[in-house]
């Protein structure tokens, strides 16, 4: 009898795993659900506040607020969207943010995917301490660069084109912030790969550069649709960089929208379109790697 009631409160993994298991049957219980649900509605307020404000006029906005058109749909229209996409502005705006969106997401993905798997696997000198002087600029604000990268960017032409000011001196800012965090979340994901896979690569006379690509990144697609889509989240918002370093002709949706406030009046008939368009692009990128993205989210507390 005593050697049962061991078995069964001398094991601290199994008595932890009852514990998680009992908790997660009462999260999935008809009430926490309803919670949670009432919880993301409640959050999706303001996101279904500024869809409906983007589809009532300017006079209908300044005369009450968007709950109004709840109990009167005649006030809904799409007028405000039909003006702003004529507008060529905005439009170069968005272009503008496209081009500075994808690549500086693509070359954070390109560079530091071999460049972690380098950390990860490969021995050379110095590997940890520059290991740790990439974790070390994780937390390095973005505000303590601007001053002196905008010096640079003024001192450097390419082609007489000057850094400063225009689409690929923004997307370069980007790149080298997002390399960081980017070296390290991948690098974790490809530490955590067997290394018998690797050996076996090898004895099959495969080359780094073949495992890389063959072994490695295929095992790491949940982890790099991760980091694809925070860092497309974050460059896609990004207000500071471009207020930097963005003049009127390079300027992305977010300065652009930024530049539409008015000093009296709160240009809603603008703002509110423009703002919704802008939220459409990142959300629909979320939900088309969703599936890769709680993947890569979750497998770090799942190995």
């Amino acid at each position: 009898m005593s050697t049962g009631r061991r078995g069964q409160t001398g094991n601290p993994a199994r008595n932890r795993g009852g514990l998680a298991a009992r908790a997660a049957r009462r999260a999935g219980g008809g009430a926490v659900q309803a919670v949670l649900i009432l919880v993301a509605l409640f959050w999706l307020v303001p996101s279904f506040g500024l869809l409906i404000a983007s589809l009532r006029s300017e006079q209908d906005n300044s005369a009450g607020g968007w709950w109004r058109a709840l109990t009167a749909p005649s006030q809904l229209t799409g007028q405000a969207y039909a003006a702003l996409l004529e507008r060529p502005d905005f439009l170069d705006s968005f272009w503008n943010t496209v081009l500075i969106t994808v690549p500086a997401t693509a070359l954070v993905v390109v560079i530091a995917a071999p460049a972690a798997y380098a950390f990860a696997w490969l021995d050379f000198p110095g590997r940890d301490r520059l290991f740790l002087l990439v974790v070390t600029l994780l937390v390095v604000p973005v505000q303590v660069a601007l001053i002196p990268v905008a010096e640079l960017y003024g001192r450097i032409g390419i082609g007489g084109l000057h850094l400063f000011g225009s689409v690929a001196g923004v997307v370069l800012f980007h790149v080298a912030f997002g390399l960081p965090f980017a070296i390290f979340l991948l690098r974790n994901f490809f530490a955590a790969i067997p290394r018998d896979l690797l050996e076996a690569a090898r004895l099959d006379g495969g080359s780094d550069r073949t495992i890389l690509r063959r072994v490695v990144l295929p095992l790491g697609a949940p982890a790099i649709a991760s980091l694809a889509v925070f860092q497309f989240l974050w460059v896609w918002n990004d207000l500071l960089v471009a207020l930097v370093f963005a003049d009127t002709g390079a300027q992305p949706m977010t300065k652009w929208l930024q530049s539409q406030t008015r000093q009296f009046s709160g240009n809603i008939d603008v703002l509110a379109p423009g703002a919704f368009l802008s939220l459409l692009v990142p959300l629909a990128v979320f939900f088309a790697f969703q599936r890769h993205f709680v993947r890569g989210v979750m497998a770090g507390s799942l190995k």
